[in-house]
């Protein structure tokens, strides 16, 4: 089929989605996983022969790590789904409530945003989380995932449309998009989709939002900092430092820079390379770094660079304000991470560090949809607006109001001797 005539399927589809029952969503999700699971072998093998070409062709180790798609991570995104299912379904909520006056009332109910278009990395497990998150919020999604994973996501996408529409979702909910002149017309289908969320590079998501009319929310790069503060224990400073970047190197919410508080970094540093040295990463560090310890001399293109590999920037700074300076010029608004004894200087770096996420003694890699409790993601947002950080299935919801009356026009406000409105906050539910 056409994108368009996809998109306009799809767009017919969401109108009936967003009136799904909760039961029917949960079923949905439930085949879903046996689904995955039944299938595991097919989709291991298409991912192989994805792996395969991807290594021929070259492709950077970080994106093979990101690509492969086996038995364990299909038992992980499974296990995201079965998350899904234990989530209250949030299509219907009552955000507020009020009286307007005697038999008036106003609700402001949570509702789907429609057809979401979402492009996306080499991560087929994204595949799996993203459509999942629509269903369970009652989004219709169009899916663009990278050309290395082809074969891996056209078995995914077949699997989980077959599944859902056993449980009655609408057919053609989710649509898969192959080549990038999809993508290219995609962007000019604001009759049809809603909202679009890419995954890439800040070059990339600028030139999605420069060449559409629909709303875009973007998650460009994951240049994300920890920062050690003077009064920070250090052996949990080691600790969270190697976690936040070497539990999984591949990734936007793994560290890119360490901060280091020039009165610990004699003590600091040494530990905290020797911990590294055992991961191979290759530090390049300021000035005052490398007087310290061995390391590649940093430039100013380090402080700005989402290495997702094993490397590393290492600063010395004077103050906690030199730090929060120092991430708000080089840093994405991604996560941003403080270790510290200093319940105030904890409380001033969350303040005024200028990210979606910050942490207090913590590694960066806890941001993320599954471990927030969200289910999942479809991304996580640096924007300012509508959703931040991890979009789960709030960021995937918006709201209408509903009125209720009983015969009440506005005439009858109208003069000075009219009936007033009462406008009196209500505790109860919409049960429309």
């Amino acid at each position: 089929m056409e994108i368009r005539e996809i998109a306009g399927i799809a767009k017919k589809a969401s109108l009936a989605l967003a009136g799904a029952s909760s039961q029917a969503k949960d079923e949905a999700l439930g085949l879903t996983i046996e689904a995955l699971q039944n299938n595991k072998e097919e989709i291991v093998a298409a991912n192989q022969r994805d792996l395969v070409r991807a290594q021929q062709e070259n492709l950077s180790k970080p994106l093979l790590k990101r690509l492969k798609f086996d038995q364990d991570k299909i038992d992980v995104v499974c296990a995201g789904v079965e998350s899904l299912i234990r989530l209250e379904d949030p299509v219907g909520r009552t955000i507020s409530a009020l009286e307007l006056d005697s038999g008036l009332e106003l609700y402001k109910v949570a509702c789907p945003i429609g057809v979401i278009g979402v492009i996306f990395e080499s991560r087929p497990d994204a595949l799996v989380q993203i459509s999942t998150l629509c269903l369970k919020s009652g989004n219709a999604v169009l899916l663009k995932g990278g050309s290395e994973a082809a074969e891996t996501n056209r078995i995914l996408a077949g699997v989980i449309s077959d599944a859902s529409e056993k449980a009655g979702i609408p057919v053609g909910w989710l649509g898969l998009l192959e080549t990038r002149a999809d993508v290219a017309q995609m962007l000019s289908l604001d009759e049809f989709i809603d909202l679009i969320v890419p995954r890439g590079s800040n070059e990339f998501v600028r030139h999605i939002m420069d060449n559409t009319n629909i709303p875009v929310l973007g998650h460009a790069d994951g240049i994300c900092h920890v920062y050690v503060d003077a009064e920070a224990d250090l052996d949990m400073a080691v600790g969270i430092a190697v976690d936040s970047k070497c539990q999984y190197m591949a990734v936007c919410n793994a560290a890119e820079t360490l901060l280091v508080h020039k009165d610990i970094a004699q003590q600091f540093l040494p530990n905290v390379k020797t911990a590294l040295d055992t991961h191979d990463i290759e530090i390049r560090g300021c000035n005052e770094t490398c007087k310290i310890i061995n390391a590649k001399a940093a430039g100013e293109d380090d402080w700005r660079t989402e290495y997702l590999a094993p490397v590393l920037s290492v600063r010395v700074v004077d103050n906690l304000e030199a730090a929060i300076e120092h991430i708000n010029t080089y840093g994405s608004g991604h996560t941003d991470a403080i270790v510290t004894k200093d319940k105030t200087a904890a409380t001033r770096f969350m303040d005024m560090v200028d990210s979606a996420d910050v942490f207090w003694n913590c590694s960066t890699r806890f941001s993320d949809g599954y471990r927030f409790g969200l289910g999942a993601e479809v991304g996580i947002s640096t924007n300012k607006i509508h959703a931040r950080g991890p979009v789960g299935m709030e960021g995937l919801l918006i709201y209408k109001y509903k009125l209720i009356g009983n015969g009440h026009i506005v005439a009858e406000y109208a003069d000075v001797d009219g009936k007033k409105f009462t406008h009196k906050k209500l505790t109860r539910e919409c049960e429309f």
